[in-house]
């Protein structure tokens, strides 16, 4: 079986994912110390307590998530919840790795390239071929649809692509070309998608204001879910891991309704 050193495999992934261009909300790369040598990687998109137990009664050694822990404002103190995530993860050894709004924008294996790949929509793309970003960190991607189609006609694709109904907004007849899309919870992101001149913005989670920006611009919104639109990212970068480096990695999908 293949082995790295756990450092190596650190100073690869934080420059491969271009973690310095990045202003997060939490610390990217190694958030717990475990095991110096990675043989085994579970990939999944949230550390929680069920990924950590399927990874250890798989063998693995290392974690690698989209959504990992120490998120700025939350409460320091360890207990609870977090206790028994952070006990667990160090009795068994467990490295765990977390990239949040790096793997969100990667332009290869980044959750809204990955999603837009599943849902086929064609990226913009700037004169080096790499996806175009608008809004903060141009995370927000843009692009559009080689067909037109109705809102009602693309929400079934949706659901039926992610297996999860949306939260749909808008006329169901409109057509829709032009699409901005952000995985997870950048429903914060609607004016700048408005600003775009898109038919649609996608993004995972929806919140009150959002139904409003959509009635009152005439842009259409679906919100796909946080999880169902992040879980690509992490699987195709663990893909990339084993490719690279002929490791043992799983990808997980604890799956989470919201």
């Amino acid at each position: 079986m293949a082995s790295i050193n756990t450092s190596t495999l650190l100073q690869w992934l934080d420059q491969y994912l271009e973690v310095s261009r990045f202003k997060d909300y939490c610390p990217n790369g190694l958030q717990v110390e475990g095991a110096p040598t990675v043989r085994h990687i579970v990939t999944g998109v949230t550390a929680s307590q069920a990924l950590l137990e399927a990874a250890v009664e798989r063998g693995a050694d290392t974690v690698l998530v989209h959504h990992g822990w120490f998120w700025k404002n939350e409460d320091e103190r360890i207990r609870g919840m977090k206790k028994k995530r952070l006990a667990f993860a160090l009795k068994h050894d467990l490295n765990l790795i977390a990239y949040h709004l790096p793997l969100d924008a990667h332009p290869i294996v980044g959750n809204n390239t990955q999603l837009a790949r599943q849902l086929g929509l064609r990226q913009d793309l700037d004169e080096e071929g790499r996806p175009v970003g608008i809004g903060p960190s141009n995370l927000i991607q843009t692009g559009y649809l080689d067909q037109p189609e109705t809102l009602e006609n693309l929400a079934k694709n949706i659901c039926q692509k992610l297996q999860r109904s949306p939260l749909v907004v808008g006329n169901p007849q409109q057509i829709i070309q032009r699409v901005a899309w952000c995985t997870g919870g950048a429903q914060g992101f609607m004016q700048e998608a408005i600003d775009a001149g898109v038919d649609l913005y996608i993004s995972g989670e929806a919140s009150e204001p959002t139904f409003h920006y959509a009635q009152e611009s005439d842009t259409a919104y679906i919100g796909a879910g946080h999880h169902a639109t992040e879980r690509y990212g992490v699987k195709a970068l663990g893909e990339k891991i084993a490719e690279k480096f002929g490791l043992n990695v799983d990808f997980l999908d604890i799956n989470n309704p919201i």
